[in-house]
């Protein structure tokens, strides 16, 4: 199959860069359903921006591009030791071609590969099957939304809802309570697989590959099929929102799957995936290997913004200056003084110009016990492992969302005080540690848009300098210039957190769900 390497690299850059047709409806669906003057309706506004500039870039959605998983159906007799090799090819190439961030980390060293192989990377699962073309299908699922994945053990107590028992009235209450832990941090509004049954390594497998059905399809099991649309109908009823601002919609997709299990075990398994749901797949022909058909619709042609293009700074700033709007608009420039900062509340917008300085888990880790290499007194930290790649001009960035926060809640207060920073940005929140050190300090958390790495990436209009390339380039610390960043207080210097308004709200309204619905 001498074309076979050249399928699976389109199929990357494809799954990396472009969202699928039922993915975007979904997307569009629950906009419709948003204010678009409200929090969740300005974090809409930008995915949906963002989705269209992926696509017309050819770069990645999100800069968090994931573990790349491959679900492979081969024919009898077809060389699955050489499908590897052409597999790996293809990943490196996306690697250094900037389609794919470098993410596979020695979990003894810490040390980077660079090019995404290693012991586990990428994940492949072959299987036989009596058809006679090759079907290969791909899920690129960031490390954010893979956290927010969780696995129940029936019976279980459930914070809100009770007893859940091994009926399906208690695999409903466990849905609706991993909707509910995932809050803002898996970048909702998502799309969740679950599976029933098995044991604790399949189970989650089932609820993988129920990630790989088609958003619009009907489950074949009517009891299935009532729970998925009963899950859809109520887990929008718990006010998380988008980017867990608060709103309408939690929820695009649910898919349910079952297996045989033990007597002793029933397990319940949740994979969440975020709003970036990158997924593809490809027929290719078992002689050649070329593709010959996709087997998901394309997302060409199949606008999520029915606004039109915007500068990137504008779609959120605009949304602020609305007359409906729950929101105003400050511009800041690098470095912040303490005085500004503390004129800040939640819900502001806040529209950022000069240095900015990335910083993740192993920077985070290091600064504990070290100095900085740069001044960070009245810096702004991103919580950012952005996609790089480099000419003879140097370092250009390809895409740089922010990532989960709460990773660094053990270190951020302590490097807050430590070293005078006094604006943070990430997504989902951070806890109470930090918060308190906002108050004490004078510092104010950024909620930026999960996802939007392409939006993002517009307004960073030079990489000044990097530390700690031996972190590998996710981990490193870029120093940024940046220009027109817009992103939204959460978390303010008067002990005022928004993720902590809405985990709370979202906790009273869990209960209404407590009752059996299914007998």
């Amino acid at each position: 199959m001498q074309h076979f390497e050249d399928s699976i690299y389109n199929l990357i850059v494809e799954t990396s860069t472009n969202l699928p047709g039922d993915v975007r409806r979904a997307v569009a669906k629950g906009r419709a359903l948003e204010d678009r003057a409200t929090r969740s309706g300005l974090a809409l506004t930008t995915i949906a921006q963002n989705i269209g500039m992926a696509e017309q870039q050819v770069s990645p959605i999100c800069q968090d591009t994931g573990m790349p998983t491959f679900i492979i159906h081969t024919p009898v007799g077809i060389n699955q030791i050489e499908m590897k090799k052409d597999i790996h090819n293809a990943i490196v190439r996306a690697t250094k071609n900037g389609k794919l961030r470098p993410n596979s980390v020695d979990s003894l060293t810490g040390e980077n590969s660079g090019d995404n192989l290693g012991a586990g990377t990428p994940v492949l699962h072959f299987e036989q099957w009596e058809e006679d073309k090759i079907d290969v299908r791909l899920i690129l699922k960031g490390g954010g939304c893979e956290n927010k994945n969780i696995q129940y053990s029936l019976p279980a107590e459930l914070e809100g809802l009770g007893k859940a028992g091994r009926d399906l009235d208690g695999i409903r209450k466990c849905i609706l309570h991993a909707v509910y832990q995932a809050q803002g941090q898996g970048c909702s509004a998502g799309f969740i697989g679950v599976g029933i049954g098995g044991d604790r390594t399949t189970g989650y497998e089932l609820a993988k590959k129920q990630l790989f059905r088609k958003v619009e399809d009907v489950n074949p099991i009517e009891d299935l099929s009532k729970l998925e649309d009963y899950i859809m109908e109520n887990a929008n009823k718990l006010g998380i929102g988008t980017m867990g601002f608060g709103g309408e919609v939690s929820l695009l997709g649910c898919k349910v799957g079952v297996m045989n299990r033990l007597p002793a075990s029933f397990f319940v398994s949740v994979a969440y995936n975020c709003w970036a749901f990158r997924r593809q797949g490809v027929l290719v022909d078992p002689s050649a290997g070329n593709i010959e058909d996709w087997l998901y619709e394309s997302g060409t042609g199949i606008s999520v913004d029915d606004e039109g293009a915007h500068e990137s700074e504008a779609v959120i700033a605009e949304g602020a200056n609305s007359p409906a709007s729950e929101s105003r608009e400050v511009r800041l420039t690098t470095p912040v003084s303490e005085e500004d900062i503390r004129s800040l509340r939640v819900g502001d917008v806040v529209i950022l110009s000069g240095e900015m300085h990335t910083g993740r888990d192993a920077l985070h880790k290091y600064l504990m016990d070290h100095e900085s290499p740069v001044d960070l007194e009245g810096a702004v930290i991103y919580h950012c492992g952005p996609v790089m790649m480099k000419d003879e001009e140097g370092w250009h960035v390809k895409a740089a969302g922010p990532t989960t926060s709460i990773r660094e809640e053990p270190y951020q207060g302590d490097i807050i005080k430590k070293f005078g920073i006094r604006a943070v940005i990430g997504k989902g929140g951070m806890g109470p540690k930090t918060l308190k050190a906002l108050q004490e300090h004078g510092g104010v958390y950024l909620n930026a848009i999960g996802g939007a790495a392409q939006y993002y990436a517009e307004c960073i209009k030079k990489v000044n300098a990097v530390d700690f390339m031996e972190f590998g380039i996710p981990e490193a610390m870029w120093h940024l210039d940046v220009e027109g960043f817009a992103a939204i207080v959460t978390m303010d210097a008067h002990g005022n957190s928004l993720h902590a308004d809405v985990e709370k709200d979202s906790a009273a309204k869990l209960t209404q769900f407590k009752e059996p619905v299914f007998k």
